[in-house]
């Protein structure tokens, strides 16, 4: 970081709320926190004991439950200490660079994986004989590394163009956790270079990826048509609807903040709850309900019998 850095902590100034609201607000995403760490934290346990879902959908669905997890916990635990005490806002230096980090890493290698989520559905699709060999455990492996490794690298370029600047003067961050943007208002130096750098970075992961998302259903929708019999096309409609629910939660807000030059006002905190903590809660129940395999394992995870397949 560089040596110009005087600032030692900053303030976040949290939600954009009325003082009254903070006990109900501290309660709701409490309870949305604990329903998030339990339920992928389920969807994890049902996929390791249950040798049926030992296959490269459910592998990437292991990669997205372990994602979301530690992306809300990066966000959420320190939006309930803004809501408890003014004391709960400070976030030091050094903490607030990490948690930029993480939660940039944990976003963008989400954002990565749910476009090989996209092309895996599209070879299951549009190839079902050839699609246990073109998808084996080793092709799926590589990708989802593929995925951290690319997550890793494009958080690094973030962190290090937000915090190379000199910080000297003001501490206050709108917004309630630390990110780019509204960091990048504080710094004493010219920030135009590094805006502009940061929306074109992410403008390219994030629309390259929603544009490979999209070519990958145009595909996979072409290959529905042409199923002869009507309960083929529904039940293939019914393995992409998932995955198409949560990409649009997750890239719909992430698109709307990070894609307007200029615009960092507080509505962008109210949007980013979207993908920081309603997505993360959404995957787990998306998945559970709209899949009949995952019901099943749970119920047999309930009922004893997949620890004693296991056995």
């Amino acid at each position: 970081m560089s040596n110009g850095s005087f600032v030692t902590a900053f303030i976040l100034t949290g939600l954009p709320h009325a003082p009254a609201l903070d006990t109900p607000l501290f309660g709701a995403f409490l309870v949305i926190y604990v329903l998030t760490v339990l339920g992928n934290l389920l969807i994890l346990l049902v996929i390791r004991v249950d040798s049926h879902l030992h296959t490269p959908m459910y592998s990437l669905l292991t990669n997205l439950s372990f994602i979301d997890m530690w992306l809300s916990t990066v966000t959420v635990p320190k939006m309930l200490m803004t809501l408890a005490s003014p004391s709960g806002r400070v976030i030091s230096f050094h903490s607030c660079v990490a948690q930029l980090y993480f939660f940039h890493f944990l976003g963008s290698t989400e954002c990565f994986l749910y476009t090989v989520m996209s092309y895996d559905r599209y070879l299951a699709i549009s190839y079902p004989l050839r699609y246990t060999r073109m998808m084996s455990g080793r092709s799926c492996a590589l990708l989802a590394t593929g995925t951290w490794l690319s997550g890793s690298l494009h958080s690094a370029v973030q962190t290090i163009l937000t915090f190379h600047l000199p910080y000297c003067g003001p501490n206050r961050i709108q917004h309630y956790f630390c990110d780019a943007p509204p960091i990048l208002k504080l710094a004493c130096a010219d920030t135009s270079v590094n805006e502009m750098v940061i929306f074109v970075n992410i403008g390219v992961v994030a629309s390259g990826c929603f544009l490979l998302i999209v070519l990958s259903y145009v595909s996979i929708v072409c290959s529905i048509l042409r199923i002869r019999t009507s309960e083929g096309r529904c039940r293939a409609f019914q393995t992409c609807a998932s995955h198409c629910i949560v990409v649009l939660c997750f890239f719909g807000p992430g698109l709307f903040i990070y894609l307007r030059p200029g615009s960092r006002d507080a509505v962008d905190g109210v949007v980013a709850i979207f993908y920081t903590t309603l997505t993360p809660l959404f995957n787990p129940v998306v998945y559970t309900l709209r899949n009949k395999e995952v019901k099943k394992a749970l119920l047999k995870l309930k009922n004893g019998s997949v620890f004693s397949q296991g056995k």
